[in-house]
């Protein structure tokens, strides 16, 4: 496999922080006072990219969980059955709550993950993506914050091909097609 450079450190570091404070914006005008947002991330994908965001939030005060969700099982394709393996363990009833996603891809992850949040009855529910994919969006999902948009299928900042190249700090489009040369 070969990996092409889609994004750079500086790149992503830049978006992120902009996002952080937009999302800090938003939030301070609905938070009531003494109320933390809760960001609740998607594993294992995510946690680069969240502890990147809550960073750059500042001073809003927010509270971190995380869920654990799959649809890939170890593939480059969606299996179109999502398994979850750990919920959020803090109660989101009447809360402000913000999902952080690696990746909006084909969507349907996301749109079950909004869906099951959805019924425990949240203030308000948005998400933060730290990549839009459009080209292979099967179910259409709100994304209220959006760090880059890129194509591909990508590895790296908590990316992953089979639990593989998540720790690089770039961002990179991997070849997955057979006979590419090998990665380096």
């Amino acid at each position: 496999m070969s990996k092409r450079l889609v994004l750079t450190r500086a790149e992503i570091e830049a978006r992120v922080a902009g996002l952080g404070r937009r999302i800090s914006q938003d939030y301070e005008k609905v938070l009531p006072t003494g109320e933390a947002l809760l960001a609740g991330g998607v594993l294992n994908g995510a946690f680069i990219f969240m502890a990147d965001l809550v960073r750059a939030l500042g001073d809003l005060p927010v509270e971190v969980d995380f869920v654990r969700l799959s649809s890939y099982q170890n593939s480059d394709v969606s299996s179109a059955k999502v398994v979850m393996t750990k919920t959020l363990e803090k109660e989101i009833r009447d809360r402000h709550v913000l999902v952080v996603e690696d990746i909006a891809d084909c969507g349907l992850t996301l749109a079950w993950l909004l869906d099951f949040l959805g019924r425990r009855r949240p203030a308000s529910l948005k998400v933060a993506v730290a990549v839009d994919k459009k080209a292979r969006r099967e179910v259409q999902v709100p994304l209220d914050y959006v760090a880059m948009e890129a194509e591909g299928f990508l590895v790296g900042y908590g990316l992953d091909y089979a639990e593989k190249y998540r720790q690089l700090p770039d961002i990179y489009e991997l070849d997955t097609q057979p006979g590419a040369p090998p990665l380096v």
